[in-house]
Parts: C-alpha cells; structure tokens; sequence
C-alpha cells in the first residue's frame, strides 16, 4: 500500500493539493500497517498472511471500482494496472465479469473509461 501511494504522488500532483491530503495519505498508510498487523496476529499458528502480485491486486481493484461507480478511480487504476503488467486482455475480462455480475450499465460504463484510460496510457507511454 505504501509502494501505491508514493506512485499516485506523482499523478495527482499531491504538492498542489495542500498538506491535507499528505497528511490523509500518510494516515492511510499507518491504517493498513496497523491492520496488516492485526490480520497476522489472528491467523491460525502456522498460517501466513499471503499478499497477491500487484498485477493480481490491479485486477482486483479493477473490479471493486468498478462495480463501486466509481470512473475516476477506475481510469487511475486502469492506467496503473498496465504499469503493474496488466495486459488489455485481463482487463477486459474483469470488466465482462463486472458486466455480469454488478449490470450492463457498470460494466458499459467500465469499458468506456477503461478504453479512454489504455488510449491515454498509450499515448503518454508510447
């Protein structure tokens, strides 16, 4: 989590946005720390908290936003999934997994701003 807030410093353009938003960054930083903790203490002796890839964690977040209606969040993790190793192809096959089962509006709405994000991707990254 830590890793995915110092890379959305940069495209945000936290500096212009004013020390609340650092601070509430920072915040949620502690939080996930503080939780991770918590979960590894009331796993089963022997059992390990095991974390999913990045690129496993995209598509995840992918979904969640998704079927959240929540479009600019999804065109910012759209763009980060490709940066994680997301291809295209898993992308569209969370969003037609998204259109099953949260509606065809969420996931005609996805796709929308999945495509318009992979066509910004392509063109600032080449």
């Amino acid at each position: 989590m830590r890793q995915l807030i110092n890379d959305l410093r940069i495209p945000i353009g936290l500096a212009n946005l004013g020390n609340k938003l650092y601070h509430n960054a920072q915040y949620l930083t502690a939080v996930v720390e503080v939780n991770e903790k918590a979960m590894a203490r009331w796993l089963p002796a022997g059992m390990k908290l095991v974390k999913p890839a990045r690129a496993e964690r995209s598509l995840i977040n992918l979904a969640m936003i998704s079927a959240l209606n929540r479009p600019n969040e999804l065109k910012l993790h759209v763009k980060g999934a490709l940066r994680n190793g997301v291809t295209k192809e898993k992308i569209r096959e969370v969003l037609l997994q998204v259109t099953i089962y949260c509606g065809v509006p969420a996931g005609v709405d996805s796709f929308r701003i999945a495509k318009e994000a992979i066509a910004e991707y392509e063109r600032e990254n080449g």
